[in-house]
């Protein structure tokens, strides 16, 4: 996996550990996550597809503005969930997410009359303009979700 994030132009062979983006980690505070060692691991070989902690991340990119060394952090995340979504690795409730996407065209399938009312109190629009407020679009979305396998990818 290594000389695959290498290649992808994301080199934490230059980590110095220096536990600055763990640090920084807005995500950290609140979970288990410690990018620090999702480097460290990256590093030294070990299996991280596997790790929980990986789809803890938030992609907020602190540890990538922080980074002394200015390594993608964040974007090394991303490209390891891509790896490992790509291994049939996906915690269950981002799988149940996908799957809500590629059945309703979005993760929330149901707009019901309570958020409708919600969303008028706060001065919104009570139906977003996504597949709720355009049904027609629907096709189109599955179509191109279809297109790019993401289908195969969270059977």
């Amino acid at each position: 996996m290594l000389n695959t994030l290498q290649n992808a132009g994301l080199d934490v062979l230059t980590c110095m550990q220096c536990g600055t983006c763990s640090s920084s980690c807005p995500s950290g505070r609140y979970t288990s996550l410690n990018t620090r060692r999702i480097v460290r691991g990256t590093r030294v070989g070990k299996d991280i597809l596997h790790d929980e902690d990986l789809w803890m991340c938030t992609t907020c990119y602190t540890c990538q503005e922080r980074c002394p060394r200015e390594i993608k952090i964040a974007d090394t995340i991303l490209a390891i969930r891509t790896i490992a979504v790509h291994e049939g690795v996906m915690l269950p409730a981002h799988r149940k997410v996908s799957q809500l996407v590629l059945e309703y065209g979005h993760a929330v399938p149901i707009i019901n009359d309570d958020v409708k009312e919600k969303r008028k109190k706060l001065k919104m629009d009570p139906i977003p303009g996504t597949v709720h407020k355009y049904p027609e679009a629907l096709d189109d979305v599955q179509t191109l979700l279809q297109s790019c396998e993401f289908d195969k990818l969270v059977a």
